[in-house]
């Protein structure tokens, strides 16, 4: 069972398995800009209704907890962590998480 934490919703979630997802069916981190994972989990896959805003906000609250990385500043590109696997895999508790969140 994961450990959820009072500042996450079920976006996280979603994004978050959707970047293990990639990782899974390619062997290989795939670094997304928020654009790009607002319209496949909203557009194309139908599993949030949240804006594009909503979507970049929580990928940056992710990256502040460590559960995502940003690998390009300039371009706002985000991956998974290993964090990021632990916590999906359930391997991490609440208070690890509180920790995390900066």
């Amino acid at each position: 069972m994961r450990a959820r934490v009072s500042w996450m919703n079920e976006a996280d979630d979603a994004i978050l398995e959707y970047f293990q997802k990639l990782e899974t069916d390619t062997d290989h981190r795939i670094a997304l800009p928020p654009t790009a994972v607002w319209y496949n989990l909203v557009e194309e896959l139908s599993v949030l209704n949240r804006s594009q805003n909503t979507i970049s906000r929580r990928m940056n609250v992710l990256a502040d907890a460590g559960l995502l990385e940003k690998t390009d500043k300039k371009r706002g590109y985000y991956k998974i962590t290993d964090y990021g696997l632990s916590y999906l895999r359930g391997e991490l508790e609440a208070r690890e998480l509180e920790r995390g969140k900066n």
